[in-house]
């Protein structure tokens, strides 16, 4: 892998899936406040994936000066059919609806989704694709069970996991995306068989909250917002949070707690075109970090259940580098780069597979 600190490396089309693209526009729309010269950019808010940390990003850039706009001119949609989302067009703005007015350089909010896509569809990496821009947010995940599971508390679910892979079915989002991962980190670090998991995808959390509740799986993991109303109803029990720290008013440990090694979150972030001008980098970046580092920003997160979670420039691509390299390592280990053993169901499974 080439060195993502490399201002001149590769960067070739931009293929992340379900795209909410945000067209940074140089010299349009442009403001002085004082020295600092805020530079208008317009966001697009269509992607259903990330559509809605497009939009609070635009809100928070403009509670910092910037001169954003939210255009819906051009939609990602997302794919059908199993596996994560499929590219959504070209991100240069030229897509459905045609390029976002006075639009320069086109910026794209993506996600670890897209990072995974990448890796199962044997495309290049982000760091190959796209400029590096900015980590923005990322949500929590939970580990969950019944809550008249034999299975008490974390300690019992990863003993179960590490005895008998194939007999603890697991549920969750779609094969190869964050729930899924969760599952295959955990089973990494508990030293589990990850090929032997029997892991069940389903599109909508409330496919696998029945499938959970109708004793067809052991345990699920999920988006923690998703997850809220069953755990608040008694009806589950949440063993673990994915994040190194605790939830607040949540009596939940985290998986550190739990003596397992794994720190992860569903993240989003901001990526540049392919190619990307130095300059227009840097006065992106520098953006990007002003508005990641807001109060706007913080309080936009905290009222959508996100985890806040910045780092900009050189600093993120050196992590993405790290989190490409996990990924890639988790989907083998769970059988996904070799293999569709894992089962997505898109409509409703008869049997739980």
């Amino acid at each position: 892998m080439e060195d993502p600190g490399e201002k001149h490396m590769r960067r070739r089309r931009f293929l992340a899936c379900g795209l909410g693209a945000i067209a940074c526009v140089a010299g349009c729309g442009t403001e002085r406040a004082g020295n600092v010269v805020r530079t208008g950019f317009s966001i697009n808010a269509g992607g259903r994936r990330w559509a809605r940390v497009g939009q609070a990003f635009a809100g928070a850039a403009r509670a910092a000066g910037f001169a954003a706009a939210v255009s819906h001119a051009i939609g990602g949609s997302p794919a059908t059919g199993a596996g994560p989302a499929g590219s959504s067009g070209p991100a240069d703005g030229s897509g459905p609806g045609g390029p976002v007015a006075g639009a320069g350089f086109a910026i794209t909010v993506s996600g670890l989704p897209a990072l995974a896509s990448a890796e199962l569809n044997n495309t290049q990496s982000l760091l190959d694709t796209a400029t590096p821009l900015a980590r923005l947010s990322g949500q929590i995940e939970v580990v969950v069970v019944p809550d008249r599971s034999p299975l008490r508390d974390f300690d019992d679910f990863a003993a179960r996991l590490l005895a008998s892979p194939q007999q603890t079915l697991l549920a969750g989002g779609p094969q190869g995306e964050p729930d899924h991962l969760l599952f295959g980190l955990i089973a990494r670090a508990i030293g589990a068989d990850g090929r032997r998991v029997d892991y069940t995808g389903y599109p909508r959390t409330g496919e696998a909250v029945s499938a959970l509740l109708s004793g067809k799986v052991a345990a699920a993991a999920g988006p923690l917002a998703d997850w809220r109303a069953p755990i608040g109803r008694g009806r589950v029990r949440a063993l673990a949070v994915s994040t190194a720290r605790r939830v607040p008013e949540l009596d939940v440990p985290t998986l550190l707690e739990c003596g397992v090694r794994v720190d992860f979150a569903d993240w989003t972030a901001a990526f540049g075109p392919e190619d990307m001008p130095d300059e227009s980098r840097e006065s992106a970046v520098r953006m990007c970090e002003e508005v990641i580092g807001s109060s706007a920003w913080e309080a936009a997160c905290l009222a959508a259940g996100w985890v806040p979670i910045p780092l900009a420039g050189d600093d993120f691509a050196r992590w993405l580098g790290t989190e490409i390299a996990r990924t890639r390592a988790v989907l083998r280990d769970l059988g996904l780069l070799d293999s569709t053993k894992a089962t997505t169901c898109w409509g409703s499974c008869g049997n739980g597979h």
